[in-house]
């Protein structure tokens, strides 16, 4: 099946039209990060925009309301507002059913997302990368082995820096871009030089609505791209593989003709490309199967751009990995705590999960807002390698009901409390491992927050 007949569920928002060429005014729905990088965008073009956000305090207003000839508007819109306006441009937090996007697309306005208007006029090529987890560290890696390659290179995007900052001067040898699916979904323009897909699991059903229209939405990474990198192990990634581009496979699963994979030699593992041996897997500085499968990834995406293989030594064997992704906080009295924060969905947690406890078993700490997903594969991936489940946040019962006699499950009111749980349950040669399979934002303001509270939390209580 072709990317190109991967079709999102019916929506009442029309497909992303051609913008105006002439100088209108322009509607930005969101005042975060990306709203500001849109409003600062389309200024510099010559555009009159108007930036609206449904918060009576917006967070970036101020910087916002400082561009030349930007106006703000802070609480819930009426479609009233739409009336000289020539496009709207909506920031990936604002979902598509929205009754001002909806009016907009029924009045016949363009509606598109910063991608777009990024992939209109980007000046070098770009790396898109997506996925339902490892995406931010295969993207750092991608970006890492191009600079070590002595090549100008610029990421961000749903990492970091807003996509359309990224086109201040001066331009790059190359762009890589992490991508969301409530950034692919408002694309048509998209057109990557690799393109790399790593999985796909059920996420932010609570605003596609199935895994169907998830999975379409990203499979709009793939419409234009000139190249792919996918992963063979993962069926809803394989079956989109186009027919029309050169495709490079990655997977755990042995070694297989043309693919990317581990595999042994001599006794030794080896990072391999076909039957080719290319670097011993001791050299990766990250630890866990799932780490293993990024830095394929990022071989992969690199070797399609025709980067050396010095670049991609150096990186694998330095890069220590992202703040809030299975970093090792603490080790005393025998147990080891991580934070994973950033795994904010159940395929990102049962990834950590399977990368941390290989070769220990331990406590989990788990829970917060959980998008509508389906958390019983948790269950498979504790069974055997979680003894205690300390579980925080909204969707702490339905992680409870999922789980079920798997493993000991402990309720705390909050995260510094479950890290007193888990130190209570934890013996020594185990693992604490902060996975929340949700998003933070019933407890805390970002993943990063959650994190930062969980790191402060076990140095405290290191030192009593």
């Amino acid at each position: 099946m072709s990317a190109q007949s991967i079709m999102p569920e019916p929506s009442t928002v029309s497909a992303v039209s051609s913008a105006p060429e002439t100088a209108g005014r322009w509607l930005v729905f969101g005042m975060g990060k990306t709203g500001l990088s849109c409003a600062r965008f389309l200024a510099r073009e010559g555009r009159s925009v108007r930036v609206i956000d449904t918060r009576a305090t917006p967070p970036l207003r101020a910087e916002i309301e400082a561009l030349p000839d930007v106006e703000c508007q802070a609480g819930e819109p009426n479609s009233a507002i739409l009336e000289d306006v020539d496009a709207v441009v909506v920031s990936p937090g604002i979902a598509l059913n929205h009754p001002l996007i909806i009016a907009a697309s029924q009045a016949g306005l363009p509606v598109l997302g910063d991608i777009e208007l990024f992939a209109r006029v980007a000046p070098a090529p770009y790396v898109a990368v997506t996925g339902s987890n490892g995406k931010s560290t295969v993207t750092t890696l991608v970006a890492e082995i191009i600079a070590a390659d002595r090549q100008r290179v610029k990421a961000g995007a749903n990492l970091g820096t807003p996509a359309l900052d990224l086109l201040d001067p001066p331009a790059p040898a190359w762009y890589v871009l992490e991508l969301s699916s409530f950034q692919l979904e408002l694309t048509e323009s998209l057109a990557p030089a690799v393109a790399c897909i790593l999985n796909l699991s059920p996420d932010h059903l609570d605003r596609h609505g199935s895994f169907e229209a998830y999975r379409a939405a990203k499979a709009h990474i793939l419409t234009h791209a000139h190249a792919a990198v996918l992963s063979a192990d993962d069926p809803a990634v394989a079956s989109l593989a186009p027919r029309d581009i050169p495709i490079r496979w990655v997977s755990l699963r042995g070694p297989r003709p043309g693919t990317y994979s581990i595999g042994l030699h001599e006794g030794q593992r080896y990072f391999m490309h076909g039957e080719e041996e290319l670097f011993p897997a001791a050299l990766l500085h990250l630890k866990g199967e799932h780490n293993e499968f990024n830095a394929l990834a990022a071989i992969a995406v690199t070797d399609a751009i025709g980067v050396s293989r010095a670049a991609q030594r150096a990186v694998l064997a330095s890069f220590e990995g992202l703040p809030h992704r299975c970093r090792l906080v603490l080790e005393q009295g025998g147990v080891a705590w991580f934070n994973d924060s950033k795994g904010t969905n159940v395929g990102a947690s049962a990834a950590a999960i399977a990368g941390i406890f290989g070769d220990r078993r331990g406590v989990l700490i788990a829970g917060g807002q959980g998008k509508g997903a389906d958390f019983a594969p948790l269950r498979d991936a504790i069974v055997s390698r979680v003894h205690t489940v300390v579980l925080i946040g909204e969707d702490a019962p339905l992680i409870a009901a999922a789980l079920g006699d798997a493993a000991r499950i402990v309720h705390a009111p909050t995260l510094e409390a479950a890290v007193s749980e888990a130190k209570l349950a934890a013996q020594p040669g185990d693992a604490v491992l902060l996975s929340p399979a949700c998003a933070s934002f019933d407890m805390f303001d970002s993943y990063e927050a959650r994190g930062r509270l969980f790191e402060a939390a076990v140095n405290e209580l290191a030192e009593t």
